[in-house]
């Protein structure tokens, strides 16, 4: 799980933001929304242009250098008003009950300066180029590789990865379970363009992809389930299966006449179907989640989210779904340019299970600052 990041000099955030996890309160409600005292499920509110989409694009900077995925796209990287030439970037993790702590700095997407990899306070792994190219490794299996890299674009962390037959033992299984991890983070944002960062891209149609998994009937209940009454076939169409709706026998193309809140549905149908699938997705972050749905079906998908067991954050300004039927107090963040806080660490009331928490926030009861 992610406990704790910070970032600096990345896009918007100039001096160090840090979302911490950890600091939950001890609510008896929706308990499966903290696991291991680490906040498993979150939703992030906060005015247009704080800066929730980049926390997103920091958090999945990792992906960059880590993995072969499906990367970030973006131009500019480095915060305009910070004097220094690097972005930093502090990552802790639970794996395995132990406590995990990543560090590096980036002087863009692809060039890494520094890096610093450590388990239960024991630095394991640490590069410092601007002092010199020598890498301190101190996994068991490592003792014959080569620790002299001079290639920036390089992960000292990836290429211990990629080389190496690791010894068995607790350091080491959790330096492969942090891989693991990272190779199951999962970034998507539908509005406008869609933008997919991690796990993986699309090789082929969304509704190809849902056809050959056989989920077409359970896409049908899904949508059903959302409010859209339609009964779902698959048809031909220039040599390409596709999804279409049933009139009483007259099937037109779900292209052709879904809304866009329904295309969005099927988009979303897309990732759930790996959601649901056993260690197939390990985080998520979903960028405006629900702009294209009503609220009743905002709570519909986060409860569905739920379900999956998966940790994940969303984002969103859609305020009928900030209510302890769904999630708890120190689950909802309130995110400005400078900082992020819970609802229940952003005011000096004790919050229960039966406070009417939109309410509140709507009457300017929780302080960001």
């Amino acid at each position: 799980m992610l406990t704790r990041f910070s970032t600096s000099n990345f896009k918007g955030f100039n001096t160090e933001f840090t979302f911490n996890l950890r600091n939950t309160n001890g609510y008896e409600f929706n308990k499966e929304s903290v696991k291991n005292g680490v906040v498993n499920h979150a939703i992030i509110y906060g005015q247009n242009g704080v800066g929730k989409s980049n926390l997103g694009l920091a958090i999945f900077d990792i992906i960059g250098h880590l993995t072969d995925l499906n990367k970030a796209q973006y131009s500019s990287y480095l915060n305009a008003f910070n004097k220094s030439d690097t972005a930093n970037f502090h990552y802790e993790f639970l794996i395995d009950s132990n406590k995990v702590i990543y560090k590096y700095q980036k002087t863009d997407y692809t060039t890494i300066v520094s890096e610093s990899f450590s388990i239960n306070g024991q630095e394991l792994i640490s590069v410092d180029r601007r002092i010199s190219n020598e890498a301190k490794i101190n996994l068991k299996g490592t003792e014959n590789l080569k620790t002299t890299l001079s290639n920036k674009n390089l992960s000292i962390l990836k290429y211990v990865n990629n080389n190496s037959i690791l010894d068995e033992n607790i350091e080491n299984q959790t330096f492969l379970n942090f891989f693991k991890f990272i190779e199951g983070l999962l970034f998507f944002k539908s509005l406008n363009h869609p933008i997919y960062i991690g796990l993986e891209i699309p090789s082929k149609g969304i509704q190809e992809d849902i056809i050959e998994n056989e989920n077409v009937p359970d896409l049908e209940i899904f949508l059903n389930k959302a409010g859209i009454e339609c009964k779902l076939v698959v048809e031909k169409q220039s040599n390409k299966n596709i999804i279409a709706f049933d009139f009483n026998g007259k099937t037109i193309p779900a292209s052709n006449v879904a809304s866009t809140g329904t295309i969005s549905l099927i988009s979303f149908y897309y990732w759930l179907q790996r959601l649901r699938k056993e260690s197939k997705v390990s985080f998520l972050f979903i960028d405006e989640f629900d702009a294209f749905y009503h609220h009743k079906l905002s709570a519909l998908i986060v409860e569905e989210l739920k379900k999956t067991g998966v940790q994940f954050i969303l984002t969103t300004h859609n305020t009928s779904i900030i209510t302890n039927d769904l999630l708890r107090p120190d689950c909802y963040f309130l995110m400005n340019k400078k900082s992020i806080k819970s609802l229940a660490k952003s005011t000096p009331k004790e919050l229960r299970a039966a406070h009417n928490i939109e309410k509140m926030y709507k009457a300017g009861s929780f302080n960001v600052q």
